[in-house]
């Protein structure tokens, strides 16, 4: 039976637009459909535009609290013309999905705009803004659709609360904004809200924020938030009801019994859910809304919402496979880049090499952008010790103020300070976490990240000669240099000053 394309990928997400452009490199016919803007949350309404109002929150920290402890003065107070850094943050993302359209163009993948949905295994139907309905069959169709912002239950909280994708269309900033949440979108928009000059307070339903992540870590932020002046309200249970007052300004009522009146802006940030629930019919949690009808091609999915698959994408549906935050496991961009194209790899790639191409979701670096910054890769501390038991882990911390603070004038334990910690398992001490909190965070777990993946041990890290001064240095040198287990990861060890290996030349 012939088909319109090879390939048919539903979702021009980071994900999606991987695996497009891959399949299209090894000579398939490939379509992308596309409901909204290419791209997907990362570039739109994530961490593209996040990372620029985070710098934005960066420069106003140093011109209001840093740069006169280097002896500059602004002759003034320095303001911040919200329009017209919200233009210049739109303009660049509207570049951005022209350069992916452009890719696209340059690879021979074909666009599509519109909403999708199935028709049967092979066939999808779309219906694009002016209500054209096309009907397009695909050998093989990967549904990349991502995921979207969750609004919890509450009276009020949908009519006057926004979503993460909503702060991206303020036209001003808030003088009181309440931002809801424990996770790592809300942390980090509570904290650029509070460094642009908004009046902050964040809200979690237990103890603090970002429980998940190592305890080291989670504490650590929970103290530099509150000396920032983010107003944290704890154990709160969450959100009963948002009102408006008679000026119009919000009123939120928590589960716990606390108000927070007269405010500007409700930012939900409470999770998100896979963008699965526009795809299937049959399921109980389905709204009455368009849907992509995964019952017409039988691709199953999990309690949670999320598609099934298994390590290498493929659903319970021989032709069909599933990749990125639909799927559910590890919901970072570049994880759905790694997945799309390892699996264009496997399945067209026709090189002995990748007949098992998949990717790992062990190990994976991870950043987020709050005030200060944190990287974070591998196990926390009571994971590692669920899986190996306390007994055979060595654990290494450091706390710290950067060279950065070194000449503010003010009390040492008022500075900010860095937290790490690296956790090391069995008689080896292989590298199972690396946890840091602190300038420059976000910049230096990446090359620790690769380390980790080719499985270093204690003794491995100092083996290399620190940078110095550098914050990462903390992390070649912890506890008593040297004398770990002298056992090495590498292929090539690099321990006892040995030369490092040769390349293989042709």
């Amino acid at each position: 039976m012939g088909y319109d394309f090879d390939l048919i990928v539903v979702g021009g997400g980071s994900g999606g637009i991987a695996c497009a452009k891959r399949a299209a490199k090894y000579g398939q016919k490939v379509m992308c459909i596309e409901r909204a803007r290419l791209g997907g949350t990362c570039v739109n309404v994530g961490c593209v535009p996040k990372k620029v109002m985070w710098s934005a929150a960066q420069i106003s920290d140093i011109l209001k609290h840093d740069m006169k402890h280097y002896g500059f003065s602004a002759g003034g107070d320095v303001t911040l013309n919200f329009p017209r850094l919200k233009k210049a943050r739109d303009d660049y993302v509207k570049r951005l999905n022209l350069i992916y359209a452009k890719g696209f163009e340059d690879s021979g993948v074909s666009n599509v705009f519109g909403d999708c949905t199935f028709v049967d295994a092979n066939t999808v139907r779309v219906t694009d803004a002016g209500g054209k309905v096309v009907n397009y069959s695909g050998e093989k169709i990967v549904i990349a659709t991502g995921g979207r912002p969750h609004f919890p239950p509450g009276e009020g909280v949908e009519e006057h609360c926004i979503s993460s994708d909503g702060f991206f269309d303020l036209e001003e900033l808030p003088s009181v904004a309440v931002v809801v949440g424990a996770g790592y979108i809300a942390v980090e928009l509570a904290g650029v809200l509070n460094s642009l000059g908004s009046e902050t307070h964040l809200v979690v339903r237990k103890a603090k924020a970002l429980r998940e992540f190592d305890p080291l870590i989670s504490d650590g932020l929970d103290v530099e938030m509150a000396k920032a002046g983010i107003n944290i309200h704890r154990n709160t249970n969450g959100v009963a009801k948002v009102t408006k007052d008679s000026q119009g300004k919000k009123i939120v009522t928590l589960h716990s019994g606390d108000v927070i009146y007269g405010v500007d802006v409700v930012l939900m940030a409470a999770g998100r859910v896979p963008n699965t629930e526009d795809l299937c019919t049959e399921c109980e949690w389905a709204p009455n809304t368009e849907k992509l009808h995964l019952e017409n091609c039988g691709v199953k999915v999990d309690p949670r919402r999320y598609i099934v698959v298994d390590e290498y994408q493929n659903t319970n549906v021989e032709n069909i496979f599933a990749l990125g935050d639909v799927c559910g496991k590890v919901e970072l961009t570049p994880m759905a880049i790694a997945s799309g194209r390892r699996l264009a790899d496997r399945l067209f790639s026709g090189k002995p090499e990748f007949i098992n191409a998949k990717v790992s979701y062990e190990y994976v670096p991870t950043v987020v952008f709050s005030h200060p910054t944190i990287g974070t890769c591998g196990l926390t501390e009571p994971q590692a010790k669920e899986k190996y038991g306390e007994k055979n882990l060595n654990v290494y911390t450091s706390k710290f103020s950067n060279l950065f603070y070194g000449i503010f004038d003010m009390l040492p334990e008022e500075k900010p300070k860095t937290l790490m910690k690296v956790i090391c398992a069995g008689t080896n001490e292989k590298v199972v976490g690396i946890h840091v909190l602190g300038m420059g965070a976000d910049e230096m777990m990446q090359g620790f990240g690769v380390a980790m993946k080719m499985g270093c041990t204690k003794a491995d890290l100092d083996s290399c000669v620190a940078i110095h001064p550098t914050a990462s240095e903390e992390l070649v040198t912890m506890g008593v240099w040297g004398t770990s287990s002298q056992m090495s990861g590498a292929k090539v060890s690099p321990l006892g000053g040995a030369a490092p290996g040769e390349p293989l030349l042709r």
